[in-house]
């Protein structure tokens, strides 16, 4: 069994919030039981990032985005074949 501490999403983002308006790293750790690296690595996903049409994201969004994205060509590639397998070709090809 692990002794690793789950944390919740909101918990997290309120970190960063709190991060983000002026508190140390290390401040938030010691106050709320949390090692550096993981309050690292929220601060990393939870930031925010505005794009250039003025929308704002998280990294974590992002990077979701990227693995639909990615996803979605795969399966554009593979569509392409079964078009090619399934047309039925002439003589003359």
């Amino acid at each position: 069994m692990s002794n690793t501490q789950r944390y919740d999403e909101d918990f997290k983002k309120s970190l960063v919030a709190l991060y983000n308006n002026g508190k140390t790293q290390t401040a938030l750790s010691k106050e709320y039981g949390v090692s550096l690296s993981a309050l690292g690595k929220w601060i990393r996903l939870y930031s925010e990032i505005k794009t250039e049409n003025g929308d704002i994201m998280t990294a974590k969004q992002i990077k979701d985005l990227q693995k639909r994205n990615a996803l979605l060509e795969e399966e554009n590639i593979i569509l392409k074949k079964a078009i090619v397998l399934f047309t039925p070709h002439s003589d003359n090809d």
